[in-house]
């Protein structure tokens, strides 16, 4: 399994994270004020200069209001197709 933060994979990642926020109508500005951060904080990470881990991943859902688990079996089918 490829590693790199370019992975296919790893941009589905960022890629359904964008959705939801988007889909939430939140802001990076939103979601940085929600996790303590700010919208640089966020903005590196939806672009993959900052890679996340899976304990941001639900801190990241959690600021989004998207269930965690919901958010990871919509990825893992999204990675299958």
């Amino acid at each position: 399994m490829e590693k790199s933060i370019y992975s296919k994979e790893y941009t589905l990642v960022l890629a359904r994270l964008r959705e939801e926020r988007d889909a939430a109508g939140l802001t990076q500005q939103n979601v940085g004020t929600r996790l303590g951060q700010t919208q640089s904080f966020v903005s590196k990470c939806e672009r993959g200069e900052r890679r996340i881990d899976i304990v941001e991943l639900r801190a990241f859902c959690r600021a989004i209001g998207v269930p965690f688990a919901k958010f990871v079996g919509e990825l893992d089918k999204a990675i299958d197709e």
